[in-house]
């Protein structure tokens, strides 16, 4: 457990979070003591219930049990029977109690398990099998050595009966125990990762099954024939009672074992498919609890940390996608394998620039500065995506936008110019204190990763970028402070030439030749224009 730091104001902070762990510890405890009593007593019934079957197969239904000389051992044997199944409660209830105090110490103290300590956790069943097959054990050699001593012939009959019944409840005894310490397990597993499987698998499932369902009726059977064919009392009445009697019980107990290992199965089987169904339609917040210490187990655990590697990847996607635009994300996505170099592609630029960020950022505090700044990218970022244009990169109090790059576009010009007078628009109405120049050009550019082959970026180099860069200081000059380059509005849509009409000729900074400067023909109608 985390300890709390002391002082007054922390333990009150904290205290509600302290009641609702330490209830939940109680209640986890008290789930684990009820599963062990359940275990107990499902125990304790069922070997009751088998010792009254063998008592009755022993006396009334297999052939040759019955002593020949006219003596009646059924009281010896009832005694006998009696203090065996007393000792076999007391220990059945003492090894409950132990398992209960020495395995759990960790759920008690409300903190993780050890490594050993999951192991005996899960390792659980196996034991409770062990106690069962060695009471089983001792009662096969009890009952035949004193049996032995009426006749050679009673003693092999009670001993086969006990050794048939013996491997059933055994088999029933893991099945049981596996399932009711379910939870536990699942405790044990949420706080450590399973590496390796600690019980046996589905195999030794489907043995015991069929162990409990089919092998000790066919060997009860096949035994039941030999004591026939050595036994001068058997009759064929008396065989076919013993025939159907272990028929019947095969049939019982076979169907509660063969039910209880293909639920182990297809219950976390199934569980996982619905588990697949809800990830194949987007929901990476699915987790499967793993409560087997088996194969299935392990799937459990595979699949929940396959589900966390595809939440990290789609996070990594989402922050990919937010630091370099979602359209570059995917292609990266589904290129794969990513080269530096470009390709020449008609592009389309604008960039904004905004208007005395160095008084702005000298005259308020930088909290306010950053606001703006978050609030002026934010109708940028809104106009951009809206008319399918891609914010190529943030430059201090700037950005560069493109359109047509990486996804093409049918009328990228259009596209820019439109996105231009919306912006200049809703920059003066929602962030009047913020104003920026912007610039619109288009032509040739070069498109592609730049950089070195451990850092890189994509990116637009070319004319239109530079020249979309100096038309921002042109249109400070402007009303509506927006430019365009006269070649890029020559090539849109007539109903957008139409709102666009000539300012100048200017020999722009850095460039060689004259470009003609358009701006908007009505200023307060800016970005009127229906969105492409």
């Amino acid at each position: 457990m985390t300890r709390e730091p002391e002082g007054t104001a922390g333990q009150v902070e904290h205290a509600p979070d302290d009641g609702r762990s330490r209830r939940k510890q109680r209640r986890r405890s008290a789930q684990v003591a009820g599963s062990n009593a359940m275990l107990a007593l499902v125990l304790v019934a069922s070997n009751l219930a088998a010792a009254s079957v063998v008592v009755v197969l022993c006396w009334l239904v297999i052939p040759g049990a019955s002593p020949t000389d006219g003596s009646n051992p059924v009281l010896p044997n009832v005694v006998v029977l009696g203090v065996f199944l007393l000792v076999m409660v007391l220990s059945v209830v003492f090894f409950s109690v132990r398992m209960t105090r020495s395995g759990w110490e960790w759920l008690r103290a409300g903190r993780d398990p050890t490594a050993a300590e999951q192991r005996r956790v899960l390792r659980a069943p196996l034991q409770v099998t062990g106690v069962v097959a060695v009471f089983w054990l001792a009662a096969l050699l009890v009952f035949t050595l004193f049996n032995a001593r009426y006749s050679g012939r009673q003693a092999v009959a009670v001993g086969i009966t006990v050794l048939f019944t013996g491997i059933t409840m055994t088999a029933v005894a893991y099945l049981v125990s596996e399932r009711i310490m379910r939870r536990t397990a699942a405790y044990a597993l949420a706080a450590r990762q399973l590496t390796r499987t600690v019980l046996p698998g589905v195999t030794l499932r489907q043995l015991l099954s069929w162990a409990s369902a089919t092998g000790s009726a066919v060997l009860g059977i096949v035994l039941i024939g030999l004591i026939d064919l050595v036994s001068p009392r058997s009759d064929a009445q008396q065989l076919a009672i013993a025939m159907v009697v272990l028929g019947s019980i095969a049939l019982l107990v076979g169907l509660l074992a063969e039910f209880l290992a293909a639920r182990a199965v297809a219950v976390p089987l199934r569980t996982l498919r619905t588990s697949f169904e809800r990830v194949r339609r987007g929901k990476l917040d699915t987790r499967v609890k793993v409560y087997d210490g088996t194969d299935i187990g392990l799937l459990q655990d595979g699949f929940n940390r396959m589900v966390e590697g595809l939440r990290d990847r789609e996070r990594v996607r989402d922050l990919f996608g937010r630091h370099v635009g979602e359209d570059v994300a995917r292609s990266a996505l589904e290129q794969g394998e990513l080269q530096l170099g470009g390709e020449v592609r008609e592009v389309c630029a604008l960039f904004v620039d905004l208007i005395g960020s160095t008084e702005l950022a000298a005259s308020r505090p930088p909290t306010e500065v950053v606001d703006l700044l978050n609030r002026f990218f934010a109708v940028v970022i809104d106009v951009v995506e809206d008319h399918g244009g891609w914010v190529n990169k943030f430059e201090g109090d700037a950005a560069l936008v493109v359109f047509g790059v990486p996804v093409a576009r049918p009328d990228a010009p259009t596209d820019a110019l439109r996105a231009g007078r919306e912006l200049a628009r809703r920059l003066a109405a929602e962030v009047p204190e913020a104003r920026a120049g912007i610039g619109v050009s288009g032509g040739e550019a070069v498109a592609g990763n730049i950089g070195a082959e451990h850092r890189y970026e994509y990116t637009v180099i070319g004319d239109p970028v530079n020249e979309a860069a100096r038309l921002t200081e042109a249109a400070k000059k402007v009303p509506g402070l927006l430019a365009a380059s006269g070649r890029l509005v020559a090539r849109a849509d007539p109903e957008e030439r139409r709102a666009w009409t000539t300012h100048a000729s200017e020999l722009l900074r850095g460039r060689a030749e004259e470009t003609e400067v358009m701006v908007v023909a009505e200023p307060g109608e800016a970005g009127t224009a229906s969105h492409g």
